[in-house]
């Protein structure tokens, strides 16, 4: 077979071999930029969060001419984006070059001026629903709210949120953040609310709330930040966070205590982090570079270990590329069926209501 050739006299091989040498040679530039930069500042990245550690140790690895410099791990979405602000002219390991955010940062921080635009090399596979069409920031990847439960202290399972008003869970249950900064936090008060009947939006965000304020009320709602440390000793038996999260910590628990990881069986919520570099970051290219190992086949990868669903799972699974082990370490699909994939209106406005009425609704001061 002959191939046609291009106005510029070129086969169409030929092309693509030299477009192929192109995107070779950009990378092996941005490889040299970013290591004479020397540094990168992360923040909001725990280790236990996503698969996080051996992402950050996977980059080290590619890469070790450049220093991961990591601020806050336990900082939420909007402390991240505070951060940015509050070191605009902090060329300083105080200043971050990337962050990851909840998908209602993204555009935010993007008509603040905040973050600048950057498109990674496997752009097209990212889904166009998940990313600003400018490149200023795109998802990353994405879970389900789901319940972890210490089993020496809870002898009976819940099995959705309306189960939790039980008199049997006094002082037991507790958010993964605090619900008028932390993006997790928020979004376990929307799936609430939709599991009482709300309609995604300001409306489930209202009676997310007005079910907290029972909750509180009850004397079943513990004002501390849980984490798998919390839950272990006792302070925090049931705590609502990311299926992903939940996992992760069941691995580190391993069994001390027993615990039990539970996805409601109504108000279903799936949830978007997005990726975004800082329009002031001291180390852009270092960034960049930090985003094409995020988004290739290997960082996304390292998400799917940490029980994550990458932004890429569709085009990696349907090249074959996602280890089978990897996929069998999921929870079973059926459990996902019903998950609900709020707009950004409606997470917007959910977050909106949220962080506008807790304090006067629920009034529990998280920390």
């Amino acid at each position: 077979m002959t191939l046609k050739k291009t106005t510029a006299g070129l086969t169409v091989a030929a092309l693509l071999a030299s477009t192929a040498m192109v995107a070779a040679q950009d990378m092996a530039a941005l490889e040299a930029a970013a290591i004479a930069e020397a540094n990168l500042t992360v923040i909001a990245l725990p280790h236990d969060w996503c698969g996080y550690g051996a992402v950050i140790d996977g980059f080290k690895a590619k890469y070790p001419g450049i220093t991961v410099n990591e601020l806050n791990p336990d900082a939420g979405s909007a402390d991240e984006v505070e951060a940015i602000k509050a070191n605009k002219d902090n060329t300083g390991p105080q200043a971050p070059d990337v962050i990851d955010v909840g998908l209602s940062f993204g555009p935010s921080s993007k008509a603040e001026g905040l973050i600048q635009p950057y498109k990674v090399s496997t752009w097209d596979s990212i889904p166009d629903s998940a990313k600003d069409a400018e490149g200023f920031w795109y998802g990353d990847y994405y879970g389900v709210m789901s319940l972890l439960v210490n089993k020496d202290l809870v002898t009976n399972t819940p099995a959705d949120w309306a189960d939790l008003l039980k008199p049997e869970y006094a002082g037991q249950v507790a958010l993964a953040g605090d619900p008028r900064a932390s993006n997790q936090a928020i979004l376990a008060v929307l799936s609430a609310g939709l599991a009482a009947g709300g309609a995604a939006g300001e409306e489930a965000g209202k009676k997310g709330l007005e079910y907290f304020a029972e909750v509180n009320k009850a004397g079943n709602f513990v004002p501390v930040i849980g984490k798998a440390g919390t839950l272990a000793q006792g302070a925090t038996p049931i705590v609502a966070m990311w299926d992903y999260n939940a996992l992760a910590a069941k691995d580190t628990l391993a069994g001390n205590p027993p615990v039990e990881v539970i996805i409601p069986a109504s108000g279903t919520l799936a949830g978007v982090y997005v990726q975004a570099i800082s329009a002031y970051a001291p180390h852009p290219n270092a960034a960049k570079l930090w985003m094409e190992y995020l988004y290739s086949d290997e960082g996304q990868l390292g998400w799917l270990a940490g029980y994550c669903h990458p932004i890429r799972f569709n085009d990696m699974v349907a090249r074959g590329v996602v280890p089978a082990d990897l996929l069998a370490k999921m929870p079973p699909a059926d459990a996902y069926a019903k998950a609900y994939f709020p707009t950004l209106e409606e997470v917007d406005a959910n977050k909106a209501a949220v962080t506008a009425g807790w304090d006067a609704v629920v009034g529990a001061n998280v920390q």
